[in-house]
């Protein structure tokens, strides 16, 4: 996968709790997405009587706009999913045209529910490495497709910046997948641990129940 840019791309709440194996307890915290974008995490599980925050740099823009970018990017995406195939696990998405169809779907339902989220607070437009919120606001805090995939646009530098601000609004991180967009473990994860284990945090990398990117069946989690 060759990407120019970070693109919006949304997934729904069950790839959210596989991939950072979010128990009843977790969902019952006070969590943050990170560059959450347009996935329908926040309002499903709004819906279930969870609190969640998303932040994003999108968030800056209307729904029309936002609709406008989704639109604009979905066609370079799959084009380089269906160009891409073998690097992808089809087992519980089977192919590339259901996978479209779960993206947007998901997608879909954040749209409906932007408007209102954004006037409830559950949306707030923003940018790692700096959050607008006070030190230890939340319990969790998850970042999806975010860190390390995009090893190419985002340096070390700036992961250690953005988790250190992540730790400092909230008390436990989880991080997905730890692999690159060229499939390969990201180069930042070790070096990245080992700044953080200096600093007295502790690391761990945990098995999860998700795999569609071949190898990225990993997340990191910080305490």
């Amino acid at each position: 996968m060759e990407l120019e840019n970070i693109v919006p791309w949304g997934r729904n709440f069950a790839e959210y709790r596989d991939m950072f194996v979010l128990s009843g307890e977790d969902l019952q915290k006070e969590i943050i997405g990170c560059g959450d974008g347009p996935a329908s995490f926040n309002v499903e599980v709004t819906q279930m009587g969870g609190r969640v925050v998303s932040v994003d740099p999108i968030y800056a823009f209307s729904a029309e706009q936002i609709a406008g970018r989704i639109d604009e990017v979905a066609e370079v995406v799959m084009a380089q999913v269906r160009q891409n195939t073998h690097r992808f696990v089809w087992k519980n998405i089977p192919d590339p045209d259901t996978l479209y169809t779960i993206r947007m779907e998901a997608m879909y339902r954040f749209m409906e529910d932007y408007e209102a989220g954004k006037s409830a607070g559950r949306y707030v437009a923003g940018s790692l490495p700096e959050l607008s919120f006070d030190e230890g606001r939340f319990d969790l805090a998850l970042c999806s497709h975010l860190l390390f995939l995009y090893e190419k646009h985002l340096d070390l530098a700036f992961h250690e910046a953005a988790v250190l601000e992540i730790l400092r609004v909230a008390d436990e991180v989880r991080i997905f997948p730890l692999v690159t967009l060229e499939n390969r473990p990201s180069p930042h994860l070790e070096p990245l641990m080992k700044f953080l284990t200096e600093r007295g945090y502790t690391c761990e990398v945990c098995k999860t129940d998700y795999e569609f990117q071949k190898g990225g069946d990993t997340m990191l989690r910080i305490c």
